[in-house]
């Protein structure tokens, strides 16, 4: 195969604008305002004061097919951070409504994205480019469409950390600091401070939303919604028949809602596999390609506790609990299905789609925890062992990803303690009676795999394959952003080496498999954070 010919200028881009060719914008300025009538807005990012790279995802580098002597030059700085832009890029921030909390919201839309147009890289592939933090759209409300480092240090390491653990996900380019101050109050308590600016470079094949349909049937915009869906259909389900070219499309809207149905549930067994809790599942940050997007005040499930939220708006109702997060990308999907329903006019099909949803989730979540446990396969009677493990992960204080980490080592019930010691909180807890529970279970345990007749090495590597070792953990990013607020970049560059092989031994960087700190408990960043960024 003949190597790729790497783009070494910007005018070299293989530079697509499908939105902007098929779909109708709003060519205003960047003033707040509504926009009926249209998908996206035009807008002009902010051009940053003096702008630097902090860092860059090699993988996207090569799946753009760059040459580092893009990379490594001042105009490729300007295209990341909001400067000076190629030639052909026409930049837009999309339009989308969305239930917040359970609540119609009415007109939200890409309040400090830009979209700066697609990409062609490797295999004819199209990426979207989008500036997180790049300044004000019409969609910014009473905002001005900056970040902060904290919050896009950790979109950007979240964000390449969720892919090398083979979680569906938005990526991130790079990572670029503004050289501006923004004012932020952390936790909206009357406390805000100055704090260096920076702008994500994410990429994605499409971020349209549920929020993109939403909006268009809540104007009752019936022909815009068509327009729209078509066009994502053609553009991102190119398997599926193209709509304009049948007399009733109905039959490919209902099977384009049945694979976004397929491919959410999909996401919301990795999302439980690994222990991370979006903590803002509102509609507009539900992606329809079954993306996990907008890494807002997200967590990483250390403690096992299925009522945790490490979102601050969320810690009175936890809506948006760890586990939660199924039932509410079901209810998600419902608010999709009324959005689309114009288009197909008939609600069995989408209630069947949705009750095809929660049937492929259990069995999905079933399989998923049957290999997390080492088991060949689920059985029947699997149901009662998965449901005792679970009660006792939440019985005392343990941590979920060094459970079953350590649980790929079992081998003798007697060498409980030993064993899982490493994912204990608080060892005080461990008494006798919770001991006794957690031998019988793992006797059971080992009953059932030896039924399996598999060789325990062959298990161990099947079990470590799923069961990451590292993930990113809420102490570990803020360490790295205390780190990076004061111009030290090391640690961001370190934890993002190491969260690309999670599932491997690496004995240089054991300590960042190391259960979460007592110092980090409550501490700001570490524990909960709020959408503040």
């Amino acid at each position: 195969m003949d190597a790729p010919v790497l783009a070494k200028s910007l005018d070299e881009l293989k530079l697509r604008q499908s939105v902007q060719d098929t779909l109708p914008g709003d060519r205003g300025s960047n003033q707040i305002r509504q926009t009926p009538g249209v998908c996206y807005a035009y807008v002009a990012p902010r051009t940053p004061h003096s702008p630097s790279l902090v860092a860059l995802s090699d993988e996207m580098v090569d799946a753009l097919e760059l040459h580092p002597q893009i990379t490594a030059s001042p105009e490729f700085l300007h295209l990341v951070s909001g400067g000076e832009l190629p030639e052909g890029m026409d930049p837009y921030a999309w339009c989308y409504g969305g239930h917040q909390f359970g609540h119609w919201a009415g007109q939200l839309g890409d309040g400090r994205a830009i979209n700066l147009g697609e990409v062609l890289g490797r295999g004819n592939s199209h990426y979207v480019l989008q500036l997180k933090g790049a300044g004000k759209t019409p969609y910014s409300r009473t905002a001005d469409g900056l970040a902060v480092l904290r919050s896009s240090l950790r979109e950007f390491l979240c964000s390449e950390a969720m892919h090398h653990l083979g979680v569906p996900t938005t990526r991130a380019l790079s990572l670029a600091l503004t050289g501006e101050e923004v004012i932020r109050d952390m936790f909206y308590n009357g406390n805000a401070r100055a704090e260096p600016g920076a702008v994500v470079c994410r990429v994605a094949p499409s971020f349209v939303r549920f929020g993109n349909f939403e909006i268009h049937t809540a104007r009752g915009e019936t022909e815009l919604l068509k327009t729209l869906a078509n066009y994502t259909i053609r553009q991102d389900f190119p398997h599926l028949d193209e709509p304009t070219r049948s007399d009733d499309p109905t039959d490919i809207y209902i099977e384009w809602f049945n694979e976004i149905c397929r491919r959410t549930a999909d996401l919301m067994v990795h999302w439980m596999r690994v222990g991370f809790c979006h903590g803002v599942m509102n509609t507009d940050n539900m992606s329809i390609l079954g993306l996990t997007i907008d890494y807002g005040p997200y967590g990483w499930l250390e403690d096992y506790d299925p009522n945790w939220t490490p979102n601050t708006t969320d810690a009175s109702g936890r809506r948006y609990a760890f586990g939660n997060q199924p039932r509410i990308a079901l209810w998600n999907l419902n608010q999709l299905a009324n959005a689309l329903y114009p288009l197909i006019n008939k609600t069995e099909p989408l209630e069947a789609a949705l009750s095809a949803f929660a049937e492929r989730y259990n069995d999905r979540w079933r399989s998923m925890m049957a290999n997390k446990l080492g088991l060949i396969d689920f059985r029947e009677g699997d149901e009662a062992l998965i449901k005792e493990v679970i009660e006792i992960l939440s019985h005392v204080e343990t941590d979920m990803t060094l459970f079953f980490r350590a649980l790929a080592k079992a081998g003798d019930p007697g060498d409980t303690r030993a064993l899982f010691k490493c994912a204990w909180y608080q060892e005080d807890e461990i008494n006798d009676e919770y001991l006794n529970r957690l031998d019988h279970w793992l006797n059971d345990y080992l009953v059932r795999l030896a039924s399996d007749n598999e060789l325990s090495d062959a298990r161990m590597r099947r079990m470590n394959a799923v069961n990451p070792k590292y993930v990113l953990r809420n102490y570990l990013a803020q360490v790295a952003i205390d780190a990076a607020e004061s111009g030290d970049f090391k640690e961001v560059h370190r934890l993002l080496d190491v969260m690309r092989r999670p599932y491997d031994e690496q004995p240089e960087y054991e300590s960042y498999a190391a259960r979460r700190p007592e110092w980090a408990r409550n501490r700001p960043g570490c524990s909960m954070l709020s959408c503040s960024s």
